[in-house]
């Protein structure tokens, strides 16, 4: 607990012994993972030997594992079968090849195939052979994931509208590495934590299909999962270079030593950046540690630490986006605009298997300083801590089989947070001082009976309590009394039940529909329900329907879904002026329906080989969002995202590895940036072309060439209630950009 008198400028931590204490936990982890010489899959130290006993009845269908030289190069999951078994009824998934904490990416996929809705699983390779460095080199192929890249590793990320308004940070998904929270307690999340070169997948469940994790959120969850010593290299080492002087590195290292496992992975990079004062550095650490228990008790610790200096262009007039895209905004250069962020994850996590019950449960901590000089000089700690406990139940209750998961999630946290009158890029006089309190309570259960071996019946339902509460120092001190009190406090409980069905059609076709609500609660960011001013501000509320198919045939992948999401009270984060934060606002009634489309084709074979392809992927995504008969906006379009965006690419695919191919980003229909749709961000096509080899170890490479056209075009808007031709709203897109990169893994 933080004292309710701020302290004086000199006992603010220091950034500088904050990212020693980071990488001290770091640096005894990677000693005790390197008194582990040995190779996965090895035991060349004697301890005990741990045997995989299986006690579910059933034996489990695994699907077969692919090699980056049989993997059709697709944009779906399923990239070696869905998972979906025959008419013996679908597996339960609570036994595991190597650990049991962690299923590989196989078995993931099996797992996430038991949702009744739409769910993608991203195996690492789909984007290793990319720079992986940002969040749209992991998902940018998965439909119905927006990803507007601003500059460095900041975008804005929203599935199905989700924080659709948002113009800093990210809201209403609830994202995960290794089912740890990246979301700080009052719900928003950075992405510079995100690091693809460290993932073995990325896991994506659209709305709420996030049940699992007891996400309720309109967008669902995202979950980044690193391998563990089962599914590692012994060591792999990469150098990723290329245009606006990029360079990153990561090296890492795994293996397996009787009941011991271990993983690290470390990576740096650099860039000076496309626009002008964009420079960012930053250095990311992800690690795990697992003990074997008993055959069928685990446990494994997580260490995940970053720290970013970066550089913020700032937003332009369109105009100036399009004519001089690689100047920065004069103010946002006078005040030297950051963001500086140093962060410590530490977490554990058990699993217990018990005939037929997997029990999971674990703790974690999420410390960040953030040093932030933007319109005001912006200074804070956040301190997050929570647990989770999950149960899964796979049984026959007398002819029938019967899935049960009960689960509970506590994520509270403290945040400290100063700001100060920016004086180009210094602190001036302080001019806030408070104390945000978040805390999360959640419980879910889900039960899936099937009514014929391959068809499930689903229902389920969560319950979160979330409190808030800002605690106002300025009022509190006699020196700050002529200040209004900001001091606030909203208590939320709310429900989220959700019906399903899916039918195994098939070993490689599902079919599957679903009706849920979702709720969000408003973020601190901006004092959106504790200010007088803003003390009106409710929780989202959206009732969605969903029906969608996916399956794999040879030479076919598909995954489609259409959907209808009825939103009361939609949390707008509306600009009023250049300099200042968004303001938050409930709009009425809003819609948000859409398509998610992807496939693969093989429409070539054998054109030099016997067992080469050539394929087509396709990834669509349609958007149809808008005020529903507003008294203000009427029935507009909703701003921020495009209705229509395609990503399509012909790819060779040789067995010996070699792949080469081009490939194009699509918007064609221009969207706005405004409720009143009076200033629109135009259209724009990107060619794209990449060439590489690629193997499972020795030497791998590859080339890639990002908008060979060099089209102007602005990636990104923040959003407003009225815009004008002198908004500062837009960020230019890339240019013309080369990257390349090699690999050795054994």
């Amino acid at each position: 607990m933080y004292a309710l008198h701020w302290p004086p400028i000199s006992a603010r931590p220091n950034p500088v012994s904050i990212r020693a204490d980071v990488f001290g936990v770091v640096f005894v982890f990677t000693l005790l993972a390197a008194a582990l010489p040995s190779h996965a899959q090895q035991n060349t130290v004697e301890l005990p030997p741990v045997t995989v006993v299986t006690t579910t009845p059933k034996a489990k269908v695994k699907p077969k594992a692919t090699t980056a030289k049989q993997a059709a190069p697709s944009i779906m999951p399923q990239q070696a079968a869905i998972g979906v078994p025959d008419n013996a009824g679908p597996p339960a998934p609570d036994t595991r090849a190597g650990s049991l904490t962690v299923p590989d990416t196989a078995e993931a996929t099996v797992d996430i195939n038991l949702t009744p809705g739409g769910v993608e699983v991203v195996p690492d390779t789909q984007f290793k052979s990319t720079p992986a460095n940002t969040i749209k080199d992991a998902l940018g192929w998965v439909p119905g994931v927006t990803i507007q890249q601003k500059w460095g590793p900041d975008a804005r990320v929203s599935i199905r509208g989700s924080g659709l308004t948002r113009n800093y940070g990210n809201r209403g998904i609830n994202a995960f590495i290794d089912g740890i929270p990246i979301n700080t307690s009052d719900g928003l999340f950075d992405l510079f934590e995100v690091d693809p070169s460290a993932y073995r997948y990325v896991e994506v469940f659209k709305g709420a299909n996030a049940l699992r994790f007891g996400a309720n959120s309109l967008g669902g969850a995202i979950n980044f999962v690193t391998p563990t010593g089962y599914d590692s290299d012994l060591f792999g080492v990469r150098v990723d270079v290329g245009s606006f002087g990029f360079v990153k590195s990561a090296v890492n290292s795994g293996g397996v030593s009787g009941p011991v496992d271990y993983f690290i992975n470390v990576s740096a990079y650099r860039e000076d950046g496309y626009r002008e004062h964009s420079n960012q550095d930053m250095v990311r650490i992800n690690a795990n540690l697992g003990y074997r228990l008993s055959e069928n008790a685990e446990t494994r610790f997580y260490v995940n630490a970053n720290t970013w200096d970066g550089e913020l262009p700032g937003e332009v007039t369109k105009e100036a986006a399009l004519k001089s895209p690689k100047a920065a905004n004069p103010e946002w250069l006078r005040l030297d605009q950051q963001r500086n962020i140093d962060s410590v994850r530490i977490a554990n996590k058990t699993t217990l298997r018990l005939d037929g019950t997997m029990l999971e449960f674990g703790v974690f901590t999420h410390q960040r300083h953030v040093d932030h000089p933007i319109y005001e000089y912006l200074d804070y700690d956040v301190s997050d801590y929570g647990g989770f406990f999950r149960a899964t139940d796979d049984r026959m209750v007398g002819s029938f089989r019967n899935r049960f998961i009960i689960g509970a999630n506590i994520l509270n946290g403290t945040t400290d947070y100063y700001q100060y009158v920016n004086e180009g890029g210094s602190k001036g006089a302080l001019t806030t001082s408070q104390v945000w309190d978040a805390e999360n309570y959640s419980a879910y259960a889900e039960n899936s009976f099937y009514i014929l071996p391959n068809v499930a019946l689903i229902a389920g339902t969560q319950f979160m309590h979330a409190v808030r509460e800002q605690r106002d120092r300025f009022f509190d001190d006699p020196i700050w009394d002529t200040q209004p009190d900001d001091s606030g406090r909203r208590e939320f409980d709310l429900w989220s039940p959700k019906f399903g069905v899916l039918w195994d059609v098939d070993p490689g076709w599902q079919i599957f529909a679903n009706i849920s609500r979702s709720a969000e609660v408003p973020t601190f960011d901006v004092n959106s329900f504790t200010s007088p001013a803003n003390s009106n501000v409710d929780a989202q509320r959206a009732t969605t329907y969903e029906i969608g198919t996916r399956g794999r045939r040879p030479d076919f992948t598909w995954d489609l879904a259409l959907y209808r999401a009825e939103l009361r009270d939609e949390l707008q984060c509306l600009t009023t002026a250049a300099w200042a934060p968004c303001t938050v606002v409930n709009a009425d009634r809003t819609v948000h329906q859409g398509i998610e489309a992807g496939f693969g084709l093989a429409f070539l074979r054998s054109t030099f080989d016997l067992e080469d392809r050539v394929w087509l992927n396709v990834a669509y995504t349609y958007n149809d969002f808008f005020f529903d008969n507003d008294a203000v906006w009427g029935n507009n379009r909703l701003p921020g995202v495009p209705p229509h965006y395609l990503r399509a690419e012909v790819l060779y695919k040789h067995p010996s590895g070699f792949y080469a191919g081009p490939n194009v980003e699509w918007m064609p229909q221009e969207f706005y940036a405004d409720n009143a749709n009076s200033v629109d961000v135009d259209p724009y096509a990107l060619l794209n072309f990449r060439v590489g080899f690629e193997q499972d170890k020795g030497w791998s490479g590859y080339l890639e060439g990002r908008n060979l056209t060099d089209e102007r075009y602005i990636a990104t808007t923040i959003t407003a209630g009225t815009a004008t031709a002198a908004s500062e709203l837009f960020n230019p897109g890339l240019g013309l950009a080369v990257y390349g990169g090699i690999q050795y893994k054994w």
